[in-house]
């Protein structure tokens, strides 16, 4: 029986090195992509041939890298991960948990110096934390000396978008980007161009309606959609509500407020990424350590900008729909695919991919296969000012603990490079929809079908992506505030 057992165990081994993808047959999945044919071979065979004495030392053992739940991290599970084994002969289990147990984990890690995974995709507003802890791998120094060899000639950190969001004060990398995110405005294009619609809000507010550039337009907006009963391409007539957001108490309603709408209100002092010396979390900063938050102490956390960005956020429940008080991000990100939202302010793009977003005969999508909804900057509050933050970025990015050492940081840097490589990232947008390369979205693809994005990519083109550019604030020194 139990020599039974060992033939079928034998028999599914083989079976699985035999389904295995050959370099040429990986090189054609990853298409189209930022490199032609040729060079996406030569990516590959690095790839193979630098991994070979590599994976001999692991002995069949598995790297364990985290990241949260959104699409592009399950396709680098589901088809990355198989790439990377058949290329190099790596195992990489990469496991999708939520962002809050993420931190969680990463956290843990960094107090204990107990391995739990092996590399994060943590968001790069935690960098003010590495830089306090000293706890994760400088990637930078890594490259130079102990990690150079299993550094990837054809990295290119050039072509990266926003490769600052990883770095420390002096420029060395401790994060690198894999994916990145914006906050954008979300509208309804087909009904804000219907010619009934800007007949009526021209006579009701007394100008076109647009796209607004303030609050005080968003809300009239708002206020002109809700109840209003509108046609969407599909033939459903729905009642629009002019606003969406979440309330439900959870870590994310903690991080609606800490992705820049402060600053967007006009919290703060001039400056990007961060305002000096009053940052978007209305913190005062002198000499990169934070000493009051409060305006008793020349902090803006309780001034009348702050005041009014909160006001703003309950004050507009109004106009959303009652479940939003039971949304949380991830549950409000595709609920305006359902085809009543005229509008939203604070629109994650991590959910744009969403299938119910693009897919034909969906309520947002078009006879044409297209979008009927547009993405466009953030629209300002009463406060702020030319020169402040608006908007908001970030990006989920390959992160290194110091606790992971010798072969197991070799084989981690190795599986970041390759799902971030120049041969995969075009591939991975189209199915995650987070950029994270200037050869992604420049790319002639891109240019052929653009209308897919519906705004983003000429978002990421203009100089607008460098107004909402943003990362927590790189504090050495946390005082109590």
């Amino acid at each position: 029986m139990r020599n039974g057992l060992w033939l079928v165990f034998l028999v599914i081994c083989m079976c699985t090195h035999l389904n295995a993808k050959t370099l040429e047959e990986w090189a054609k999945t990853f298409e189209p992509s930022a490199l032609i044919y040729e060079e996406r071979m030569k990516e590959l065979k690095w790839f193979r041939d630098v991994s070979k004495g590599l994976a001999k030392k692991l002995d069949g053992k598995t790297i364990r890298s985290a990241a949260e739940h959104i699409k592009t991290h399950f396709y680098e599970r589901d088809v990355l991960s198989e790439a990377f084994f058949d290329i190099t002969g790596i195992r990489v289990k990469h496991n999708i948990i939520g962002e809050g147990p993420v931190v969680k984990e990463i956290m843990t890690q960094l107090r204990t110096g107990r391995v739990i995974e092996h590399i994060y995709v943590n968001d790069a507003d935690l960098i003010g934390t590495h830089l306090r802890y000293q706890g994760v791998v400088n990637l930078s120094e890594y490259i130079k000396g102990e990690g150079k060899k299993y550094t990837n000639p054809y990295l290119d950190l050039e072509d990266w978008l926003n490769l600052e969001f990883g770095q420390d004060y002096s420029g060395n990398q401790l994060q690198l980007p894999d994916q990145q995110f914006s906050n954008l405005y979300w509208f309804r294009y087909d009904w804000f161009t219907d010619p009934k619609n800007q007949a009526d809000f021209k006579q009701q507010f007394g100008y076109e309606l647009g796209v607004p550039i303030n609050w005080a337009a968003y809300e009239d907006i708002a206020e002109f959609f809700t109840g209003r009963k509108q046609k969407n391409p599909d033939g459903s007539t729905v009642t629009a509500y002019g606003h969406l957001d979440y309330l439900k108490p959870s870590p994310s309603l903690g991080w609606r407020f800490t992705d820049a709408w402060l600053s967007i209100a006009g919290v703060g002092d001039k400056g990007l990424p961060n305002g000096i010396p009053v940052d978007e979390w209305g913190i005062r900063v002198e000499n990169r350590v934070p000493v009051g938050s409060m305006v008793e102490r020349g902090g803006a956390m309780n001034s009348p900008a702050a005041v009014y960005a909160l006001s703003k956020f309950m004050e507009w429940i109004k106009f959303a729909p009652p479940e939003a008080k039971e949304l949380e991000w991830h549950t409000a990100g595709p609920r305006a695919a359902k085809g009543d939202i005229a509008q939203r302010i604070f629109q994650y793009i991590t959910w744009l991919s969403t299938d119910a977003f693009h897919q034909k005969g969906s309520p947002v999508v078009g006879k044409d296969g297209n979008p009927v909804w547009r993405v466009a900057p953030t629209p300002h509050g009463r406060y702020w000012d030319k020169g402040m933050k608006v908007g908001y970025q970030d990006a989920g990015s390959w992160t290194i603990p110091m606790s992971v050492r010798d072969s197991y940081r070799a084989a981690a840097w190795l599986w970041a490079q390759f799902a971030s490589s120049k041969t995969v990232s075009l591939k991975k947008f189209l199915v995650g929809g987070t950029p994270v390369r200037k050869s992604t979205i420049n790319h002639p693809y891109i240019d052929n079908n653009i209308k897919k994005w519906a705004g983003l990519i000429e978002f990421y083109r203009s100089p607008a992506e460098k107004n909402g550019l943003t990362v927590a604030p790189m504090y050495l020194i946390m005082h109590s505030l």
